[in-house]
């Protein structure tokens, strides 16, 4: 549950900055005649990631106990390797992404409502869909641990506020160091996500190891007790643990969190403290991944 609030929280932020600098422009520029089409197109995002969750869940389950065994574990690494481009992507861009989005907003103005509401479908519809291929994977790997899908649900919500009390200057804080942290988090989370698919791959036969396993403390380590479903949760821990999921695990996470703190030192955190709605937003995604 824990681990799909903190995908929830993060993700759903993002979306969050991303409607709030649509919305704040057009205030900004005095075009509130226009904040109908914005919406219009959050609500396509919207309703098409929880379409896509929808497409995902429904082919899982008409598959086969091995089929499915593959589908999930091939989804599981799709997930890593997008989440974690994702990751370096957003920090490498997010300083033109203000700049891009008005640019964009000012064409689809001139062009027409509708397709100022195609370009918000596709700017929130991004994040919507990134946070539900990441929710439906780490729901998958963290199964028995606990309400995952609630707690994603949690996480977007709180999101959502978070967004609204930015734009409204109803709070500030520092938004380069809270993604900072959910983004070493979410890297852990990933090689969660990554050691469940090698598993998969394991009980399907192609990859060597089941039955070598690094970690077996399942005679003692409960996993279906309030501790195991809060370590199955957060870290998608299991009692038993092969030695290629071991291998696999700090093989990713080692360099991963090397280049990510790397990149991080490279650039100073600044407190946001907006002067006005447009400018909380705008400093926020200033500050996105910075």
């Amino acid at each position: 549950m824990f681990s799909n609030f903190l995908i929830g929280l993060r993700e759903g932020l993002e979306a969050s900055l991303v409607v709030g600098i649509l919305v704040a422009y057009l205030v900004k520029t005095g075009r509130t005649e226009r904040l109908w089409a914005v919406w219009v197109g959050v609500a396509i995002a919207i309703v098409g990631s929880l379409g896509f969750v929808g497409i995902l869940e429904l082919t899982s389950k008409s598959l086969d106990e091995r089929s499915e065994i593959m589908f999930t574990g091939v989804m599981s690494i799709i997930t890593v390797v997008f989440l974690t481009w994702m990751i370096f992507w957003m920090r490498k861009t997010s300083h033109k992404l203000k700049g891009e989005l008005q640019g964009k907003m000012d064409h689809a103005i001139d062009m027409g409502s509708l397709a100022l509401a195609a370009m918000a479908a596709v700017a929130v519809g991004r994040e919507g869909l990134e946070t539900a291929l990441f929710l439906w994977t780490n729901d998958q790997a963290a199964s028995g641990g606990g309400h995952p899908a609630v707690g994603g649900v949690l996480g977007l919500l709180v999101a959502a506020l978070f967004g609204y009390l930015l734009y409204k200057r109803a709070v500030t804080f520092n938004l380069s160091t809270f993604f900072k942290i959910t983004g070493a988090l979410l890297i852990i989370v990933a090689a969660g996500v990554l050691a469940y698919g090698i598993h998969e791959f394991q009980e399907l036969g192609w990859l060597p190891g089941e039955d070598s396993l690094a970690v077996n403390i399942s005679s003692w380590f409960d996993g279906e007790s309030w501790y195991g479903s809060l370590a199955k949760g957060l870290f998608n821990f299991t009692p038993a643990i092969t030695v290629l999921q071991m291998v696999a695990w700090f093989v990713y996470v080692l360099p991963t969190m090397f280049f990510f703190f790397r990149t991080s030192s490279d650039r100073q955190p600044s407190a946001i403290t907006p002067e006005s709605p447009a400018v909380a937003v705008d400093s926020a995604q200033a500050n996105l991944h910075a």
